[in-house]
């Protein structure tokens, strides 16, 4: 009997008209833990087809990191919206 991985989910980041390139670099680098170059990469993906994929977690961590987002973004000022959705 096969145990069964428990599912994935994909934080993803969703564009707006407000909220800063910079801004949105700083968060995958603070909450998503990726270099500069990934964290740009992610943004200008995010900025160019509305939405990017900031990684793929388990679903309490895909969870933690959507809310440490929507905290960030609201502390800022910013209308930036993180979800998540099954892999």
């Amino acid at each position: 009997e096969t145990v069964a991985e428990p599912p994935l989910y994909k934080v993803l980041l969703l564009n707006d008209d407000y909220t800063t390139m910079e801004f949105v670099v700083e968060v995958l680098i603070y909450v998503f833990h990726k270099t500069i170059e990934e964290a740009t990469r992610i943004m200008l993906n995010v900025h160019q087809n509305g939405v990017g994929v900031c990684g793929i977690y388990s679903y309490e961590i895909a969870e933690t990191k959507v809310n440490t987002v929507d905290a960030l973004a609201k502390e800022n000022g910013f209308p930036l919206k993180c979800t998540m959705e099954r892999e």
